[in-house]
């Protein structure tokens, strides 16, 4: 029994312990979100730049604080607190730690966080609001500055300058990123160079530098108010608020199956749908937890699974539809956690910055080392410089006798390729002739050949000619032998035709003279030898043909 009692006394022991630490740890992230608001509200209760601020003035803000958080009574302590009439901030956080938000309920949910934040930086607000409203801003309203007084109370740090007092200040990437989103929203151009430069000379800024900053840098020009509204409060609610993502979607009906279109904004712990745009009638809210599962279907439909049921959303096109699922699974996965999404990437970018600071510090570090490395060598170098001097001196030396050794060489290798060069041209000469007697060779031959057909072909010619000589001077004479004949026959001729005319002659002497006497067909009979005078004619040509015929050879 005593045994069992001492394990139930250890378990209750270690229960309360672990109460005890999700206490301080709700507690912490609930003072360390409100830290810069209640930064910049002790600011503002200086009378003077000493860093500190009369009890009596913090009473106000503590009870103002503890009313908040339904803890009355709270700013009491501070009468008892530390024994002096004033309290640096370091002092002031420490009895807020202790006394009054050590009263928090161990367990306390994000939208409940935001809404203590909230509440409390409002109420810092009105602490400060005078201090930082006195300069007439030309173009932000008093919502406007409120809204960015809040974005920059999420994103600024407290830095300890060379006092050892502690400053709020904001990075200039931050400043960027929230310029640049601004610019984007109003559609305006956003010159990074330029307002990168500017940032590294201003370096980290202050709260009013960062409104002056963006009023002079991103809506310049820009007349609509109303568009400069949405746009801060745009940003407001993605850094203050911890909106993920808005926009239209289709929701089914609980009790009515049908899809009807609201107005949604996503946050890590819950889905907000409206009627409007404008976000002031809400209709509803969807849970969103650690296990919410998403689940993409038919016709641009998202289903989210919840823990006690299952809500349908649709969106208009599969893009839409994406980038939505991408939204819930982000905001699934961190509505478990016990700090703001923004809070928690503005956290994981200063932690980045830091390790490029310390990646700078151990840069620095080894070129430092690199610097006295250096002239501990140019010490060895002034030592040495003497003894270069000398080697340089003999290398310059050297050098000269290399360079005539070199030009020596040079010449010896010219002349080498020159007498290459000769013979190459001596044996190609040499080839050449060669070349040319062996063909002056081959055309002597054939010279000779050419010489001997042509000896043979004029010898043939000549014994040709001499055979048409010959043949001319028979044809020659038997020409003149024909044309003796020819002569001997036409004189023939001339003879037999002369006997003709007279035979002719006499023949019509005799028929004259035998038609003197009896005509009659006797007389005919007798002389029928002798041809008619129509027959004569043909008989002489017949005969003078046959005479001029020539022989043949």
């Amino acid at each position: 029994m005593t045994q069992i009692s001492a394990v139930a006394s250890n378990l209750q022991s270690l229960a309360q312990h672990v109460s005890s630490l999700k206490k301080i740890k709700i507690m912490s992230v609930l003072l360390d979100n409100i830290t810069n608001c209640v930064c910049l509200a002790f600011e503002a209760l200086q009378q003077d730049k000493t860093g500190f601020v009369n009890k009596s003035k913090l009473k106000v803000l503590t009870a103002n604080i503890g009313t908040l958080l339904d803890l009355y009574g709270v700013e009491r302590g501070l009468e008892h607190y530390r024994s002096t009439t004033t309290l640096n901030f370091e002092q002031y956080k420490y009895y807020l730690q202790n006394e009054v938000f050590s009263s928090l309920p161990t367990k306390l949910p994000l939208a409940e966080l935001r809404d203590y934040e909230s509440r409390i930086a409002e109420v810092c607000w009105l602490v400060c609001r005078k201090r930082y409203l006195q300069r007439d801003y030309k173009i932000f309203t008093s919502e406007a500055v409120f809204q960015l007084y809040r974005v920059f109370c999420v994103l600024a740090e407290l830095v300890v300058d060379n006092q050892n007092e502690q400053t709020l200040l904001l990075h200039p990437t931050e400043v960027c990123n929230i310029a640049q989103t601004i610019s984007s929203s109003l559609g305006c151009t956003f010159d990074e160079e330029d307002f990168t430069n500017l940032s590294i000379s201003m370096g980290n800024v202050r709260l009013t530098p960062f409104i002056a900053l963006l009023e002079s840098r991103c809506v310049i020009g820009i007349k609509d108010t109303k568009a400069i509204r949405e746009a801060i409060t745009e940003v407001y609610q993605k850094i203050v608020e911890d909106v993920i993502k808005k926009g239209y979607l289709t929701k089914k009906g609980y009790i009515f199956p049908t899809m009807r279109e609201f107005w949604f904004v996503l946050r890590p712990s819950e889905l907000t749908y409206y009627k409007t745009r404008s976000e002031k009638d809400k209709s509803g809210s969807l849970t969103i937890e650690v296990g919410t599962k998403i689940e993409a279907t038919t016709g641009y439909r998202i289903i989210l699974h919840g823990t006690e049921r299952n809500f349908e959303l649709g969106a208009s096109d599969h893009m839409t539809r994406l980038q939505w699922m991408s939204a819930l699974q982000l905001a699934a996965d961190h509505s478990g956690s016990q700090q703001t999404y923004q809070r928690l990437q503005a956290a994981k970018r200063r932690l980045q910055r830091q390790g490029r600071v310390q990646e700078m510090i151990q840069a620095k570090t080894q070129l430092q080392l690199e610097r006295s490395a250096r002239q501990a060598a140019e010490g060895q170098a002034k030592e040495l410089e003497a003894l270069v001097k000398e080697d340089s001196k003999k290398l310059e030396q050297l050098a000269e006798i290399k360079v005539k050794l070199e030009k020596l060489l040079e010449e010896e290798t010219q002349a080498k390729r020159d007498e290459e060069i000769v013979r190459a041209l001596q044996a190609r000469v040499l080839a050449e002739e060669w070349e040319k007697r062996d063909e002056l060779e081959r055309l002597q031959g054939e010279q000779k050949m050419l010489l001997e057909e042509e000896r043979i072909k004029r010898k043939e010619y000549e014994d040709r000619q001499r055979q048409k000589e010959e043949q001319l001077r028979g044809a020659e004479q038997r020409l003149a032998q024909l044309e003796k004949e020819r002569q001997a026959l036409d004189e023939e001729l001339k003879q037999a035709r002369e006997k003709i005319v007279l035979s002719e002659g006499k023949k019509d002497f005799l028929e004259a003279k035998l038609y003197q006497y009896t005509p009659g067909d006797k007389v005919r009979r007798t002389h029928s030898f002798i041809p008619s005078t129509k027959e004569r004619p043909i008989l002489l040509e017949v005969r003078s043909a046959t005479l001029r015929r020539p022989t043949k050879n």
